[in-house]
């Protein structure tokens, strides 16, 4: 299958495609024509990598699961290694939370000390 219909099959868009493709995560043949040609069992393995982008992972994350992304992921029992990195993400991503409420937080006062305690949403 061609890189666009790949797209219409995963919910993926052609850029996301090549990007995955350079990441070493997805192969292609290449046409007479120059076009990408994808073997149709890409469509699962595409459909994991978003899997696991959606759940907070990075590309580079995700290379940990290469061995499993043919597969079911979401079914599949996790890896020692696919946990800890998992873990790792997560600490990640709750220090990354952390200081955005922190940063809101100093916002917030500061504008309820500049406005004597009243705060006016901008229309």
């Amino acid at each position: 299958m061609r890189i666009g219909e790949l797209a219409r099959a995963t919910g993926a868009t052609a850029r996301a495609l090549r990007h995955y493709e350079q990441a070493g995560l997805i192969s292609s043949e290449r046409a007479s024509n120059g076009y990408r040609v994808y073997d149709e069992r890409v469509v699962v393995r595409v459909r994991n990598i978003r899997h696991l982008l959606a759940a907070g992972l990075t590309l580079d994350d995700v290379r940990v699961f290469l061995p499993c992304l043919d597969g079911d992921v979401a079914a599949a029992p996790p890896s020692d290694k696919g946990l800890r990195v998992a873990l790792e993400r997560l600490e990640i991503l709750n220090q990354r939370i952390a200081a955005q409420t922190e940063a809101r937080d100093r916002l917030e006062a500061a504008l309820r000390q500049a406005t004597g305690g009243r705060i006016r949403p901008v229309a």
